[in-house]
């Protein structure tokens, strides 16, 4: 799969949780082309979905508790907006120990382990049935969860810089805001915050204006919207503290520059990770 088709899907997923966005999803249509209505069956506990009329791929993200990005990647699909009826979706990464959602308004679901491939020292020992009559099932032990997560040491030792010079107008929600917004006039410049690779720049996500995406590396994009024109296109490599873009009010009330850093698809809080101004 093409890197730029799975982190403009990843943009996806900002436009429909940040506040500047608009929601837009594409219904499962039937063969006719009309939008077909929605007939839900309880979802398989096998690490993949069958769509069903009337599903977005959006609303299977949100039933798994996974991101659109996730889903783009795992099943290299082109265009998160056309899916049909039938089609199999991974809903968990190969070799994880996927657990059933259920949808909203069907009945409870029971959480069931898949066993890993491979050896597992942290895994739970599935208790099977002897000849001759039932052992008693042991009881999993609870697991310690992890510590909550902190920027890398890397992030914090200048990995990253101010990607503008403006006053910081916004920061960081994670309810209405995924990232910062800087204010400015139209025309100042706009900075990669970090070497990288573009992966996206254009004006095909609503709410974002004219937008630029850069890959840091396995675990790190930032985003930049609301230009008002892009320096650099898709698979340019970029450096730290290189003019991209300029300011502007592309889809905004006003001048400024939306940024945001995402750690494994998920929006972090920039401040976390920008040195001290």
């Amino acid at each position: 799969m093409h890197t730029r088709t799975s982190y403009l899907s990843l943009l996806l997923v900002a436009l429909l949780s940040a506040g500047c966005a608009s929601k837009v999803t594409a219904p499962v249509r039937d063969g006719s082309g009309s939008a077909a209505s929605g007939v839900t069956t309880p979802a398989p506990v096998s690490g993949f979905h069958t769509v069903r009329q009337g599903e977005t791929l959006l609303a299977i993200a949100r039933q798994y508790g996974v991101t659109l990005p996730d889903l783009v990647s795992w099943n290299g699909i082109t265009d998160p907006n056309q899916i049909h009826v039938g089609q199999t979706i991974r809903v968990s990464p190969a070799g994880a120990a996927p657990v059933a959602i259920v949808a909203p308004g069907q009945g409870a679901a029971v959480a069931t382990p898949v066993p890993p491939t491979g050896t597992d020292a942290g895994a739970v020992p599935l208790v099977r049935e002897p000849i001759g009559g039932k052992a008693p099932i042991a009881e999993p032990s609870v697991p310690t969860p992890p510590p909550a997560a902190t920027p890398s040491a890397a992030a914090m030792s200048g990995q990253w810089q101010w990607p503008a010079k403006g006053a910081l107008l916004a920061g960081y929600n994670e309810a209405s805001n995924k990232g910062l917004d800087i204010g400015g006039s139209v025309g100042d410049p706009v900075y990669a915050a970090s070497a990288g690779k573009v992966v996206y720049a254009g004006s095909g996500l609503r709410g974002y204006g004219k937008l630029i995406v850069i890959k840091h590396n396995q675990e790190y994009n930032s985003v930049y919207a609301h230009n008002d024109r892009l320096l650099v296109k898709e698979d340019d490599d970029v450096v730290q503290g290189q003019k991209i873009a300029e300011l502007g009010s592309s889809e905004a009330d006003r001048p400024k520059l939306h940024f945001e850093i995402r750690k494994q698809g998920k929006a972090v809080d920039p401040m976390g990770y920008l040195p001290a101004r």
